[in-house]
């Protein structure tokens, strides 16, 4: 179990699992099961959370993920994103980050910067940057695709190399850019996201 940094922590301590619906905990359960079976078989966990620019919402769960599964000792856990097409991970995702208790440095510049995100102190860095799902950085098999909006879902009917498919949309904070309401929007998506993964993964039996 890897100590988060602090203000990790105190992001974390304010989730309430009860928030979490019968319904979403339904669409959830799959990816439990998935970890769950490669937990009890001393498999490798690969998990690839798919959105259509790889942006947004596919870097949060991909961020939380990983953060989830250490933060509950879950070991051999790797976890990835990537898009139906690469643009670049959006500015504001960095900043909801940071804001969050993320240790987060731009590595690279230019259309589609590289960042490096910690969540620990003696933890690898999570690199985030936008690339296509199955680019040389993601497995090419043996994972399970996690499908984080609809448009991902419906328009990329079949993921090459994945064990497992399983479709846990969300609503596009994109929706709220260049509004007032901007920070606020994301910062909801992330606490939704976060909560959800560190659900999921709080159910692994280990």
């Amino acid at each position: 179990m890897s100590t988060l940094f602090p203000e990790i922590e105190n992001t974390i301590r304010s989730f309430d699992f009860k928030n979490i619906s019968a319904e979403r905990k339904d669409i959830l359960l799959p990816l439990v099961v998935f970890i769950q079976n490669r937990v009890n078989t001393l498999q490798e966990i690969r998990l690839n959370f798919i959105c259509t620019h790889n942006s947004r919402r596919s870097h949060l769960a991909q961020v939380w993920a990983q953060t989830a599964a250490a933060h509950f000792g879950i070991k051999n856990v790797s976890c990835y994103s990537g898009g139906t097409e690469a643009t670049a991970l959006f500015p504001v995702v960095a900043k909801t980050l940071e804001e969050s208790g993320f240790k987060v440095e731009a590595l690279s510049e230019g259309k589609n910067p590289i960042y490096s995100i910690k969540f620990a102190s003696n933890e690898h860095p999570i690199l985030g940057f936008s690339k296509s799902f199955d680019a040389n950085f993601n497995p090419e098999s043996e994972f399970a695709a996690i499908m984080t909006c609809s448009q991902a879902d419906e328009g990329c009917p079949f993921i090459a190399g994945a064990e497992k498919r399983i479709p846990i949309t969300y609503d596009d904070p994109k929706a709220f850019d260049n509004t007032p309401q901007q920070l606020k929007k994301y910062q909801e998506r992330s606490v939704q996201i976060t909560t959800e993964m560190f659900y999921v993964f709080s159910q692994i039996n280990k």
